[in-house]
């Protein structure tokens, strides 16, 4: 597997992400999940503010994060994703919450499309606790 960054891309303020960005990311984190990054797309796309970014080591793991992403962002703000796709293999499940994208891999499959390279551009934002302090 290709390393990956972590480290915050991050200029003089946080770039806007919603909350319910941080909940997905700790929530994954909670389910051990891997190198999870968000990154902040307002002003590359447009469209939405933010993809969070994790990753799991098997497809169990994969739908486990999954299900406890979407609880506790439910629990925050009582809504669920629009949409969701690639539940079928779990190699890369997406969910779409409109303002924001989940991207939820396996390793492999993570490592092959490189969202962190292909969208290098983004400012990473910080979520745990130990970025934020």
């Amino acid at each position: 597997m290709t390393s990956l960054s972590t480290s915050p891309v991050v200029g003089h303020e946080d770039p806007f992400v919603p909350e319910a960005c941080k909940v997905a990311a700790r929530a994954a984190d909670a389910k051990l999940g891997e190198n999870t990054t968000i990154l902040a797309m307002g002003d590359l796309l447009g469209l939405i503010d933010a993809f969070v970014i994790t990753s799991g080591q098997n497809t169990r793991q994969v739908k486990t994060m999954v299900d406890e992403v979407e609880r506790q962002v439910r629990q925050l703000n009582g809504s669920g994703p629009l949409r969701i796709e690639g539940l079928d293999d779990s190699r890369w499940v997406l969910m779409d919450y409109g303002d924001f994208v989940v991207h939820v891999f396996l390793d492999d499959a993570r490592a092959f499309y490189d969202l962190e390279h292909l969208w290098a551009g983004a400012p990473r934002v910080p979520w745990s606790i130990a970025e934020v302090s």
